[in-house]
């Protein structure tokens, strides 16, 4: 795997040091994509086509800059890219919730998981820019909430953790006191499943090199 370039395209420093302790060297690309999604099957479909759309975006951007590269190893590396996109969802009732607006939306979701079960749902995307490999997984671990109060639960929103978090709160974080228990891996449920992403980078490179890349 070492000739190809490994890019994270996210900016959540959770992933980024998920990917540290897999011993992995990466770069960090943000996709800047809209987020918005119209149509979906369920919430892993959900989840999944966001991942691929970061990831496309950034081979993408990964791709134009090396066709503008003037040679060699900048162009190479741009092309030999592998670039892994993620998206990591709450599921509740069949409703996703994602990253709270404000201290309102933060306050209504977290009332709505205490005491509940909820899935959370990561979704893993690795594209490979030359060669078109595309290859995704989601990943769900189910969550059991505390019936915390309300005094607990205005005081976890007032501390601000929950307002770049799916679901309003960070299992990793203060938001740990807040949960019961979980089954299922828990760094899906921090935003990236280490066995997962390693999974993918050995079947990307595997088929990107099948295609006709060599990796030596």
């Amino acid at each position: 795997m070492a000739a190809y370039r490994i890019i994270l395209a996210s900016g959540s420093p959770r992933r980024r040091e998920i990917m540290t302790r897999m011993g992995l060297a990466f770069t960090v690309v943000t996709s800047g994509v809209d987020e918005t999604v119209e149509s979906y099957d369920d919430p892993p479909d959900f989840a999944l086509q966001l991942a691929r759309r970061k990831a496309l975006a950034v081979a993408a951007t990964e791709a134009a800059a090396g066709a503008e590269a003037a040679a060699g190893t900048e162009a190479g590396f741009a092309r030999d890219a592998l670039v892994i996109g993620c998206d990591t969802i709450v599921e509740l009732d069949g409703n996703i919730l994602g990253k709270p607006t404000d201290e309102q939306d933060a306050t209504r979701m977290l009332r709505a998981l205490r005491g509940r079960t909820h899935r959370v749902i990561t979704a893993v995307v690795v594209v490979h820019g030359e060669s078109g490999t595309d290859l995704g997984r989601s990943t769900t671990t189910a969550v059991t909430m505390r019936d915390f109060g309300d005094d607990e639960l205005a005081a976890y929103v007032a501390s601000g953790e929950p307002f770049d978090k799916a679901g309003s709160y960070a299992i990793q974080g203060a938001g740990g006191a807040l949960v019961a228990h979980y089954d299922g891996a828990y760094d899906n449920v921090v935003g990236l499943p280490a066995d997962v992403v390693a999974a993918l980078l050995r079947d990307a490179t595997a088929a990107a090199s099948s295609n006709g890349r060599s990796a030596g």
